[in-house]
């Protein structure tokens, strides 16, 4: 079976897209309506994690093969062979996020980084298609 490749930039075109509006806003406030240029500079600062984002192109994603399941996300990065892996765990979090947690036989829990997943239906179809063990489990606060 051919290994199940994901992988995400950081230069997204919806985050661009927002990234414009928000600037051309900020601009129009500026040049048009005479906003305080320090109001208008106090409110772009929330955009400049986005912003970096976009400057980096920073690369997030996993790989799940018969052989194990492999994530890199910036600078972090692990493996775990697959008979190593007894259950991978979905926890739907009250903001409805989805976190995926794997299991190990020994009873060790690896978090993996949300920005490397796929979208979780993805990745259990994936995972039972290899004979993963997945637990869904909803609303879990930690």
């Amino acid at each position: 079976m051919s290994p199940f490749v994901f992988e995400r930039r950081g230069r997204a075109p919806g985050t661009i897209a927002a990234l414009a509006a928000i600037y051309a806003a900020l601009l129009a406030a500026l040049l048009k309506l005479d906003a305080a240029p320090w109001l208008m500079a106090l409110l772009a600062l929330p955009t400049l994690p986005a912003l970096l984002d976009v400057l980096r192109n920073p690369s997030a994603g996993m790989r799940l093969g018969d052989e194990g399941f492999e994530w890199h996300s910036g600078r972090r990065e692990g493996q775990v062979a697959r008979d190593e892996i007894a259950i991978l765990r979905l926890d739907r979090r009250w903001d409805f996020s989805v976190r995926a947690v794997l299991v190990l036989t020994g009873g060790r829990r690896i978090h993996l980084p949300q920005e490397s997943m796929p979208p979780h239906e993805v990745l259990e179809a994936e995972a039972n298609r290899r004979g993963i063990k997945v637990e869904r489990h909803p609303f879990s606060p930690l």
